[in-house]
């Protein structure tokens, strides 16, 4: 029987396609990574459909890459050696709002913008990361470990329980989930994130791009929203002066969402007209700012908010700095509507935000500690300028995590995709960023492309390791071949 007739016995007709212009669209996204173009689309609706194809694909040697986003930034959903794309954009229920444990149960298939909406409506808010593109799966930012804006510890791991369809077809449930009823006739509620055993076995597909099973649903950690706010905006000449500050914050647990951005990417964010608002707003910025928000809960939230402001300022003033604003020069009331930009997905109607100056960018980012993330600066600064990229065009985020232990480092180069110059450009100088990086120092969690095999070359004993765990789990390598370092 031909491959097309047993998908269609899966999923039904209308949910397999070898249409040559469809497989087109999937064999890239907005990253360099070289295309790979499938030979079937196939969209099941839920984890026994998930299985029989994967099932399938194994007594058939066929590569298979998930994916759940409508956009792509990285290549992880580029099925790279071909065969089955596996679109899981049809699982995409709230299965479950466990607001008593502050938890959501979601398929691949939510995206920010659809679950920040549900969430409001209960008075909540999903942990996100810094304005994801509406269209992103909620689920896949929690696996590619994406930083959440909110640097509490107790945020770190967002991810809970989840439901796994490993290589061989066969299901696992992770943590409490594990327990025989989850979740119909269980008073585990899957809130326990160890085990079965004291593992938490969703660290093997956290970063693993699909390579090493499928997630059809993912408990995750969610927060009550506030009901008051208020925020500051804090200017800086210069990075390094502004870190200390972030010290002194975290270290007291103030405040909830926290981040660094430069006067780049701060414009891109606020600007509602290209590219007039951009450049005047950029002109008239700080070359780094500071925003934090304070929140106040449910109860007696202005009284939470005036000691957490008492703490901000007493912060301040250990390091003599004399003065926290809490508003933005020419964009008047903004301080009252960044809360909610920054709690939600970037609006479906606006070109996103950093594909406004140029049309795509370059995310190059890592891990690395806040007092070292000035020395990272001048690392992109001078690989730029040696690539004829102006310094003044990149922009810079810094996260706080986990109360400021370290930071999620991010740089955004915006170019021109239509323009073959500027790609070429692009593309050496993303690995000469990393390379400089690597050499300085710097942890890059989420490898993605040519910077996978960079990372992979320097860590001989940890690929070894990670290639053993591939051949227990996935010993006909069908899942996503190609990636990583495998």
């Amino acid at each position: 029987m031909p491959i097309i007739k047993k998908l269609t016995n899966i999923v039904g007709a209308e949910n397999v396609s070898n249409d040559p212009n469809l497989l087109l669209s999937y064999s890239r996204d907005t990253s360099f990574n070289a295309a790979g173009v499938p030979q079937y689309l196939v969209k099941p609706k839920n984890t026994e459909e998930v299985q029989q194809i994967i099932k399938l694909a194994n007594e058939l040697r066929i590569p298979v890459t998930p994916c759940s986003s409508g956009v792509h930034f990285y290549g992880s959903a580029i099925p790279k050696l071909g065969g089955i794309v596996m679109d899981l954009r049809r699982m995409n229920k709230i299965l479950e709002f466990d607001l008593c444990n502050k938890m959501v149960r979601v398929e691949p298939g939510v995206t920010w913008g659809q679950l920040q909406v549900e969430m409001a409506k209960n008075k909540m808010m999903a942990l996100n990361p810094l304005l994801p593109h509406p269209l992103k799966s909620v689920l896949t930012s929690h696996l590619e470990r994406e930083p959440m804006i909110i640097p509490k510890f107790e945020y770190a791991t967002p991810m809970v329980t989840l439901e796994i369809v490993l290589p061989d077809g066969e299901v696992m449930r992770s943590g409490s989930a594990c327990v025989p009823g989850f979740p119909d006739k269980s008073y585990a509620e899957g809130v326990n994130p160890g085990g079965p055993g004291n593992m938490s076995y969703q660290w093997y597909l956290q970063g693993a791009q699909g390579t090493m099973g499928v997630a059809t649903w993912a408990k995750v950690k969610v927060a009550p929203r506030p009901t008051v706010d208020k925020t500051f905006i804090i200017p800086f000449k210069n990075l390094q002066d502004a870190v200390p500050l972030i010290y002194n914050v975290q270290k007291r647990m103030i405040g909830e969402e926290c981040l660094v951005l430069n006067n780049t990417d701060l414009a891109a964010i606020l600007a509602d007209k290209w590219p007039a608002d951009f450049y005047s707003l950029k002109k008239g910025l700080a070359p780094w700012t500071v925003i934090l928000v304070l929140g106040g809960g449910w109860r007696r939230p202005e009284e939470k908010i005036e000691y957490e402001e008492d703490g901000l300022r007493a912060a301040a003033a250990e390091l003599h700095i004399p003065d926290l604003p809490t508003s933005l020069r020419g964009r008047a009331g903004i301080e009252r509507e960044l809360p909610g930009r920054l709690r939600t997905a970037w609006p479906e109607n606006k070109t996103y935000w950093k594909f406004a100056a140029k049309g795509a960018s370059l995310d190059i980012f890592f891990h690395t500690t806040l007092n070292k993330a000035a020395e990272f600066t001048e690392v992109v600064a001078l690989e730029a300028a040696k690539g004829d990229y102006l310094a003044e065009d990149i922009g810079f985020y810094v996260q706080p995590l986990e109360y400021g232990r370290a930071c999620h480092f991010e740089c955004n180069l915006s170019y021109n995709p239509d323009s073959a110059e500027d790609v070429a450009k692009m593309r050496q100088l993303y690995v000469n960023i990393a390379e400089a990086a690597l050499d300085k120092g710097a942890f890059f969690t989420r490898p993605y492309g040519a910077v996978a095999d960079l990372v992979y070359d320097r860590a001989a004993s940890y690929t070894m390791a990670l290639k053993k765990v591939k051949n227990l789990l996935d010993p006909k390598n069908i899942m996503a071949p190609g990636k990583l370092c495998f």
